[in-house]
């Protein structure tokens, strides 16, 4: 798929991988539109890459379906789904067994938002017309090593990117005979908001665990992927993890 020219929409585009994302594909010469929940930080993105903010629930179909409209004049061709949320939590806490309502929150804006922005913008893709190579467009999702090696205390975080995985390789072989492909990045520790709360010793220890190379990764090193992944006809159904060999310990 050529990136030049391209409609793109990247939810949570915002910051973190997205951004990094966004920005790559604005600078291949993409016509991105950014959708996310920080629309002053959208907006202002949006502001220097010549690109389009759009507030965006994920959770909520009409949100979504919003911005995937917001898309459709560019020719919407590729999709990346990066919005999500890490919130810990064990199964059991210290007063007993976690409410119901932590789990159902996480899963619903890493998993049930994958499907939301998945289902409705290849939707777009399929009513598009080929490019001469027969591509209708390229999504690309984003879960988590987590998905292989949780630890304490990420039950719900594993098990909604542990879902993300799971449905690559059904999505990707229903829409294959259409021309859509379907991939996604499994990322390990990188350096993002994600972890930019923690204090500066525990993401020293954190970036130590990681093989090699031994440091938190760059966004633009997804990024990087990403736009391989977009490029790459070849590249569909799968899942990449991208971690530097890191295997996630207990705790």
């Amino acid at each position: 798929m050529r990136i030049d020219g391209a409609g793109a929409i990247v939810f949570g585009g915002a910051s973190g991988l997205g951004e990094a994302t966004a920005r790559r594909l604005a600078a291949e010469g993409a016509r991105v539109t950014i959708a996310d929940l920080a629309q002053d930080r959208a907006a202002t993105l949006a502001g220097e890459l010549g690109a389009r903010a759009v507030r965006t629930d994920v959770t909520d179909p009409d949100s979504v379906a919003a911005a995937v409209d917001a898309a459709v004049p560019d020719g919407l061709r590729i999709l990346v789904v990066c919005a999500g949320v890490g919130t810990p939590g064990k199964l059991i806490g210290r007063d007993g067994p976690t409410p119901q309502e932590h789990f159902a929150h996480v899963i619903a804006v890493n998993l049930l938002g994958t499907i939301n922005a998945l289902r409705l913008g290849a939707a777009v893709m399929l009513a598009g017309a080929p490019d001469e190579h027969g591509e209708r467009g390229v999504c690309v999702l984003t879960a988590s090593v987590a998905a292989y090696d949780g630890q304490i205390g990420q039950v719900a975080y594993a098990a909604s990117k542990g879902g993300v995985v799971g449905l690559t390789l059904p999505v990707a072989r229903e829409l294959a005979g259409q021309g859509v492909r379907v991939m996604t990045i499994a990322p390990g520790l990188f350096d993002t908001p994600m972890l930019a709360g923690l204090p500066e010793a525990a993401r020293t220890s954190l970036a130590a665990t990681v093989p090699f190379p031994p440091r938190l990764g760059d966004p633009a090193e997804y990024a990087d992927l990403l736009e391989h992944i977009v490029t790459n006809p070849m590249l569909n159904g799968g899942v990449i993890r991208l971690d530097g060999a890191l295997r996630m310990a207990p705790r």
